[in-house]
């Protein structure tokens, strides 16, 4: 039931801001909550890269690990996440890199986040919300400094 989506403005190029998201493996290093990701498997599929990912989310001595297929649509600038196993009832979430509508300068873009979700159980769902939704606020501008420092703006 808690949702969380952002358009959040950035100087970098739709790809360039495709490719930061799209490097699951590296999200360890950066997104908030992250504590590990175990890649399972890699494949093409219809013009997409299909992946399926083990995500390990942590904060002080709560840990949690779910399963999700991440599909990455290069073509549409699109990925989306499709949950597969842990503590969620259900999880969607959705990355669109879009021409700014603002500068239509191809140096920027506009990422789309947006993010529903609910925990199986109801007391983790109280005790992670809160920080959860802290997260999301900070994961675009988290993988605007990742593109910062990636492509030195």
């Amino acid at each position: 039931m808690p949702a969380f989506q952002t358009l959040h403005p950035v100087h970098h190029k739709p790809h360039d801001m495709f490719d930061i998201v799209a490097d699951i493996r590296a999200y360890p290093e950066f997104v908030p909550m992250c504590t590990a990701l175990l890649v399972r498997s890699e494949q093409e599929r219809h013009g997409k890269t299909v992946v399926i990912a083990d995500m390990s989310i942590g904060y002080k001595q709560i840990s949690e690990t779910f399963t999700s297929q991440v599909i990455l649509d290069e073509n549409a600038l699109e990925i989306n996440t499709k949950y597969i196993d842990g503590p969620f009832k259900y999880l969607h979430n959705r990355w669109r890199f879009l021409k700014s509508d603002i500068t239509q300068n191809e140096e920027y873009c506009d990422v789309d986040f947006s993010i529903d979700y609910e925990f199986k159980n109801k007391a983790l769902g109280m005790l992670m919300g809160v920080m959860f939704e802290r997260a999301f606020s900070r994961f675009t501008t988290a993988f605007e400094a990742r593109a910062d420092e990636k492509y030195r703006v």
